[in-house]
């Protein structure tokens, strides 16, 4: 809650302000149509009750009270662009004139009721009766005029009618009594329920309007969470990049060498880090909207296959038993992304299980397919379960064990299963072990057979046949744009080791130069490998356009985007843009396939954001 500014009103006062400007409203709605129509009305009565009496008295009556209507008419009045705090003025000002009305008005019964004229002391009694009705209709959201209306002119005829002292005018006067006091009680009944039903009002409005100020600011705090993940992610990734490139050019250059062993233990170190960052990344991805999946007849057993040959070194390791069970059912997904969500659910089982083992099954569920990831492990207490799939939240692991992960992996699965459909219960005793199943739709044969698509472990393991096909056929110059020294001198010295003739340049102008350049001498370079983010904030990917589509002098050549970012926006416009792109710190293996890939096709190809 805001704290109260020394000059602003408490918040109960604030409220009693607004209630009663309301209120003041309500009865300035209909003022100048009120005051015509009593006018007018005074008239009518003045001069039929003349007509019958012909008591001139009647006459400067009416003229007195005609002129308190003009006055109350042209009197300065309320207006909706008055502020709250002078809305007690104006209460207190149409009080005032109401009671001076009713005043005057109080004077007519004693020019009526002594002439014992029982037609006229009717009359006189419907209009008084009539006018404390009306009143009571529209002066009730303000009890100061509600009484003073109402009040003088009913006693000014009460006490009429009980001077006279006869049976009659004593009967009603009585009567008189008793509509008066069933009226104002009628009018205060209103004016509470009015003045209730206005601060519930006013109370729930300010309730909702903190509700979206702490909305607003949750939003605000993700989206700092945000940025501070992507700016931190893009820092760390930089010098990551540069001792992966370092590191790689070394590995090569000691290649059968006794040195290689220290060479591999640093790519080693360097791949787990950016595997940490990567996983990071994946979420971002996710948030970003930039993954979308492609739905397809899925056959199980090929895809719990690379999953078995993934994870049973590391439960041999830990002397756990790992069974993945074939089950000869066909699902409708996506290949990677379910790849992806078990991979997470078997490794987060594996982490948690000291004995025991872990069981991967698919049963068939009517149009559905049951994926059950079941472990032995030490359980989720149930107060904890709902915070599981929250991000870096862990178990039992206060000091945060490095070898636990960073507690993304049942995000990550969380997120997957909204962008898949594929519902994710859970079930878990505490010491005995944790059951997951993955709800996902079963695929008929007679639908196997006409898509007709063979099994799905060439995607899984993609990987593998990229690593055993033949010698990719690289680049013979390459053109590197990136503002950072020890990027350049890294990257040309990994591509250099690869006997490809590697150019670095810090800015767009340097590399439309080097361009132009190697087409006067004949030598064009085969690729453009461009970062992101350029010094002075300059955009890379508006830059590597630019000069690929030959804007810089040259005939255009191959991108290649490489980059640190994270951010959803930036993601979705490097997706939107269709170039391919490699996420830093890049592995040399990788780096060398897309280079191949591209300067073979001559093409951009699918991005991987």
């Amino acid at each position: 809650m805001q704290p109260v500014a020394p000059n602003d009103p408490p918040p109960d006062h604030a409220l009693a302000q607004r209630v009663l400007r309301e209120h003041v409203a309500s009865v300035y709605d209909t003022y100048r149509t009120s005051t015509l129509t009593h006018m007018a009305f005074v008239v009518v009565f003045g001069a039929i009750i003349y007509s019958q009496l012909k008591n001139p008295n009647l006459l400067f009556w009416l003229a007195g009270l005609l002129m308190v209507d003009v006055y109350v008419f042209f009197t300065p009045r309320w207006n909706p662009s008055r502020p709250a705090r002078e809305s007690a003025y104006w209460a207190r000002k149409i009080s005032r004139m109401v009671t001076l009305v009713s005043m005057v008005t109080a004077v007519v019964p004693w020019l009526i009721v002594p002439y014992d004229n029982l037609p006229m002391t009717s009359l006189l009694m419907a209009v008084v009766v009539g006018s404390c009705s009306r009143a009571a209709q529209s002066l009730w959201p303000l009890k100061a005029a509600l009484f003073g209306y109402t009040l003088p002119m009913s006693l000014g005829l009460l006490t009429a009618l009980a001077w006279q002292g006869d049976g009659l005018h004593l009967f009603l006067a009585a009567a008189g009594a008793a509509y008066l006091l069933l009226t104002l009680r009628a009018g205060i009944g209103q004016h509470k329920l009015l003045t209730e039903s206005l601060m519930l009002r006013f109370e729930n409005e300010a309730l909702a309007a903190r509700l979206g100020e702490q909305i607003a600011a949750t939003e605000r705090a993700s989206e700092e969470k945000t940025r501070f993940l992507g700016a931190a992610s893009h820092d760390l990734r930089q010098p990551l990049h540069a001792i992966a490139l370092f590191g790689a050019a070394l590995e090569n250059e000691l290649r059968g060498r006794p040195e290689s062993r220290n060479a591999e233990r640093l790519m080693r170190a360097v791949n787990a880090l950016g595997a940490s960052l990567d996983t990071m990344l994946d979420v971002s991805r996710l948030d970003a909207g930039v993954i979308t999946p492609v739905p397809q007849p899925v056959q199980l057993d090929a895809l719990f296959l690379p999953l078995n040959h993934t994870f049973a070194a590391r439960a041999e390791q830990k002397q756990l038993q790992l069974r993945v069970r074939a089950s000869g059912l066909w699902v409708h997904s996506d290949p990677q992304l379910l790849h992806r969500m078990l991979s997470n659910l078997m490794d987060n089982a594996l982490k948690y299980t000291a004995r025991g083992g872990v069981t991967v099954t698919a049963r068939e569920r009517g149009d559905a397919v049951w994926i059950e990831v079941r472990d032995s492990g030490i359980g989720i207490a149930p107060e904890q379960s709902g915070r599981i799939f929250e991000e870096f939240y862990q178990i039992n692991n206060p000091g945060r064990d490095r070898s636990r992960g960073l507690g993304i992996g049942l995000s990550i699965v969380q997120r997957l299963s909204l962008l898949l459909r594929h519902p994710v219960q859970m079930r878990s005793r505490l010491g005995r072990g944790t059951h997951f199943r993955v709800v996902v739709p079963a695929v008929s044969a007679a639908e196997r057979a006409v898509a007709g698509v063979p099994a799905p472990a060439a995607m899984t393991g993609a990987t593998t046949e990229k690593r055993s096909s033949p010698a990719p056929v690289l680049p013979s110059r390459v053109l590197l744009l990136d503002d950072e020294l020890e990027i350049r001198e890294a990257m040309t010295g990994l591509l250099r080791s690869h006997a490809i003739d590697a150019h670095a340049v810090a800015d767009e102008a340097g590399a439309a130069a080097a361009l132009r350049q190697a087409i006067g001498e004949r030598r064009p370079f085969d690729l453009l490998l461009c970062d992101y983010r350029l010094a002075d904030g300059a955009d890379g990917l508006d830059a590597g356009l630019r000069l690929s589509q030959g804007q810089g002098g040259s005939a255009g050549v191959p991108l290649l985007l490489i980059t640190g970012e994270t951010s959803p926006d930036r993601l979705q416009r490097v997706r939107e843009s269709r170039v391919p792109v490699l996420f830093k710190p890049v592995v040399a293996a990788s780096l060398l396939q897309a280079m191949a890939e591209l300067v073979t096709a001559k093409q951009p190809l699918r991005p991987d954001a």
